[in-house]
């Protein structure tokens, strides 16, 4: 039954949730009288059925909780808004959700919620919007934030501000206050003292399309209905949309607008975006520098190509063009001038500013001698006044004459002095020195009928870490480390449609992760890059590839650099195959978080190039003998006669008698807790002994030194820890006893020597330590397959600053294994990969492990 004329609540019941439109949805909440009444009933009845149950995948497709940038504003639909956000309520157990329809693809989260990236900013926890904002509207009060505190910390966090600053809201600037003023263009950012012309040149972009503006900035707030000094923005952090909150006082001098602002006075939607970014990054300061491409893609949550035009590819204008046709945000720059600040050139343009390309048009062009087609660019600078292009093809040269008004109108032309202006692909090769495209994902244009007959970029992206001694592998000039990077395998099928040499198109983009914002802890960018390796055979190469495959490949394609930024990218044109990206730092061991993001005209098959989790066979290298030899016969009846004598009648042992028998079975097999392998504590003791030993000789203090001494010695002999004997029982006592008998302990004496000779086997030094780097190859010996993530948390767990592993925690990590694969192999016997556990099985089962 069509939903628009359902006509009393007693209908609900009659309702599947599957199929509502949106606007059915809104339709709905207008017949019920808004939103309260429906949530009323979707809380307690028939739909919050369906919403929990097993058709809510069904239901997802068109609210999805908090999931997919909105649409542009309602205005259809100017009640759907409620019903969008009880919709969220219910999905997620009654708390506000956010208050758009998102299409699927993208994850929105609160700043500061788990899952976001941050960190809650104060004791007050994850802030959101709607629940602040009926506080404040309950309370009669205008919000304000103490995660950004209006004072000087949230300007400048290196030096004291130059200037007296006074944080007002937007009544106290400017009589009637609004969001927008007839909607929202790139006119209406104007760059204030802040050195962030390149978030300026962004947000111009974003204005125009209304997809991409109103997912960044939430068109359900304003300064008139529900008004309480809380305002919301979206921006895109490394794979996820973050909703950040902010009150609306704004830092101002003399009472004007200090940075970012509207050429409308009453305007104030630039500001308080800017705002928000700032926040989001900890300060006003920590948005000082930096490039257009960043902030495109924190807007659009697209990946970015920089181009150094001196240097531009023979099809530059084609790349320009196709990128247009895909509704893409390019901005340009000129190499700054380092004697003068944002030095003008003769023709009218400023080094060192950043500008937006807000069109980009082969014209029809007809002189008294000639006639064909000229490549013309769009260009803005976000100063929006009369500082604009003044060579050819600017605003009112002879060029405009050849032109037909027919295609004038189709242009949009205008010679206002509004800082947009138009001129020559030529022209701005010479003129320009770089230009930055940042290509929307797939997700972006979903929902915009305007986009419908725009092509689409295919997007695989997957989020990775090197760690120190793990996968910290550095770049090839370190072969012996390289090969442990994080690998990704791709595989690209289908050439490009208008490609003639049957190439696939592929951009791929490196970013590090959550460098600005710690800034202030002195943290710069790391120096990163990718190389890309294609692989002729691949169901015959090894997961991940090792050191033999990098030392003879080359390979076919990388990054232009190792570079210092957020991100580096880069288009290449390969035939159809498969591929592996190695993305890594210049230095191995430098660690950091990223996000990898590969972008096809075709689809492209993404995978990490990595082991499968799980059991193979022991190193033949340090398997025990079928037979042990006579005097290994001899020190086992030793240990059994040892383990009678402390088991007692009962012939079990606990971890305290555990470990005296290890120490004593192993008291000269390894090399125990030696806090420095390359003998500098060799060199302090024995200075010690000579000094203190020959002035205390024959002192009262020499027994003390004695005394002193022998502690000292003992404690880097001190054997297994209680935590390795406690879980060795754990893992062996299938009768939760917490003790062991004697067959108990001999299978797990088995496990133990295999473990040691595996240590030993990659201890050439006799240090008593192994490198991370080695850990990978040591549990394979050991038996134990393990992809980057699970090494990455033992590294986290077990290694010590410097990245290496003791004895110690190496025996515990191969304790920790065995004990977590054989209690998922008992759950899954059919080895289907997947174990059920109730909560409490789950608890007792790894708190005892």
């Amino acid at each position: 039954m069509p939903y628009s004329f359902i006509n009393n609540l007693s209908n609900l019941s009659n309702i599947n949730l599957n199929n509502l439109s949106i606007n059915d949805i809104g339709q709905l909440a207008q017949t019920f009288g808004g939103a309260g009444q429906l949530a009323d009933q979707l809380r307690g009845g028939h739909l919050a059925d369906q919403l929990t149950g097993g058709r809510l995948n069904t239901l997802s497709k068109f609210f999805p909780g908090r999931s997919g940038p909105p649409p542009p504003p309602p205005r259809q639909y100017p009640s759907a808004h409620g019903t969008y956000r009880l919709i969220n309520r219910v999905l997620k157990g009654g708390q506000t959700g956010f208050g758009d329809v998102y299409h699927p693809g993208f994850s929105i989260f609160k700043l500061g919620e788990k899952g976001s990236g941050f960190r809650p900013r104060s004791d007050a926890g994850v802030q959101d919007f709607y629940e602040l904002r009926d506080r404040c509207l309950a309370n009669g009060t205008l919000f304000e934030d103490p995660d950004f505190p209006c004072d000087d910390t949230s300007i400048f966090f290196s030096k004291p501000p130059t200037k007296p600053f006074e944080w007002r809201r937007p009544s106290e600037i400017s009589t009637n206050p609004k969001l927008f003023v007839e909607g929202a263009t790139r006119f209406d950012v104007v760059q204030g003292e802040l050195g962030d012309c390149w978030l300026l040149a962004a947000v111009a972009n974003l204005t125009l399309s209304d997809q991409l503006f109103y997912q960044v900035v939430p068109n359900d707030q304003g300064f008139e209905d529900k008004y309480a000094g809380i305002f919301h923005f979206r921006f895109w952090q490394y794979g996820r949309w973050v909703d950040v909150v902010i009150d609306d006082r704004l830092p101002t001098c003399y009472g004007k607008l200090v940075f970012l602002h509207s050429s409308t006075q009453n305007e104030f939607w630039s500001a308080l975006l800017e705002k928000a970014y700032a926040k989001l990054h900890g300060s006003y300061e920590a948005l000082k520098g930096g490039s257009t491409c960043e902030a495109m893609e924190d807007f659009t949550g697209g990946v970015t190509e920089l181009y150094e035009l001196s240097e531009a590819p023979e099809n530059l204008f084609h790349i320009i063009l196709k990128a247009y046709e895909r509704s893409s945000l390019m901005g340009c720059s000129i190499e700054p001038d380092p004697r003068v600040l944002e030095a003008t050139t003769p023709l009218g343009l400023v080094k060192g500013h950043a500008y937006s390309i807000t069109k980009v048009k082969s014209v029809d062009i007809a002189t008294p001698n000639t006639s064909g087609k000229i490549p013309l660019l769009r260009l803005r600078n976000p100063w929006g006044n009369e500082a604009e292009w003044t060579g050819p093809w600017g605003d009112k040269s002879r060029e405009w004459q050849f032109i037909s008004e027919a295609e004038k109108a189709e242009m949009g032309l205008t010679f206002d002095e509004d800082g947009e202006f138009w001129m020559s692909y030529k022209d701005f090769l010479q003129h320009f020195s770089r230009l930055e495209i940042c290509n929307l994902s797939p997700d972006s244009l979903t929902e915009d009928p305007s986009h419908q007959s725009h092509k689409k970029w295919e997007m695989s992206v997957f989020e990775g870490e090197w760690v120190r001694g793990v996968t910290a592998g550095g770049c090839r000039n370190y072969l012996e480390t390289f090969w442990h990077n994080p690998q990704y395998r791709i595989t690209l099928v289908d050439p490009d449609e208008d490609d003639a040499d049957n190439k696939c198109t592929v951009i791929v983009g490196l970013m590090q992760k959550n460098r600005r914002k710690q800034r202030k802890m002195g943290a710069e960018c790391l120096t990163i890059g990718f190389a890309m390796y294609q692989l002729n055979n691949p169901e015959s190469l090894p997961k991940p590839l090792g050191l033999d495959f990098f030392k003879y490949t080359a390979s076919v394609a990388r990054s232009p650099s190792f570079i210092n930024m957020r991100e580096v990218s880069c288009r290449f044109s390969l035939p159809p195959g498969v591929y592996c990206i190695v993305p890594s730092t210049f230095e191995p061991n430098e660690e950091g978080e990223f996000i990898i993001r590969v972008f096809s005209e075709n689809k492209n098959n993404m995978e990490e190039n990595d082991e499968e989790v799980g059991i193979g066979e022991v190193d033949d290298r340090v398997k025990l003998p079928d037979e042990p030899m006579p005097e290994e016969v001899k020190a086992n009846e030793k240990i059994r006669e040892l383990f009678k004598k402390l088991a007692g009648e009962d012939m079990e042992v606990d971890w305290m008698e555990l470990k005296e028998i290890l120490d004593y079975a192993m008291r000269n097999d390894v090399p125990r807790n030696q806090p420095d392998s390359t003998g500098g504590e060799n060199l302090l003791t024995s200075l010690l002994t000579q000094c203190f030993g020959n002035i205390c000789r024959d002192l009262p203090l020499n027994s003390l030194f004695d005394t002193a001494w022998k502690t000292l010695t003992q404690t880097k002999n001190e054997g297994f820890s209680k935590d390795v004997c406690r879980s060795m029982i754990a893992m062996t006592d299938v009768d939760r006893s917490g003790k062991l008998g004697f067959e108990e302990f001999r299978q797990l004496w088995i496990d133990i020597k295999h473990w040691k000779e595996v240590f030993k086997l990659y201890d050439k030094s006799n240090s008593g330590y192994l490198s991370a780097f080695e850990l990978r190859q040591a549990l394979n010996s050991a038996g134990y397959h393990l992809n980057n993530h699970i090494l990455n948390v033992l590294c986290h767990r077990y290694a010590s600053k410097d990245g290496k592993i003791s004895f110690d925690d190496f025996m515990m990590c191969a304790v920790r294994l065995k004990s977590m694969i054989d209690m998922f192999k008992e759950r899954d016997p059919e080895n289907t990969n997947t174990a059920t556990f109730t909560l409490e099985e789950w608890v007792e089962k790894t708190l005892y492990s």
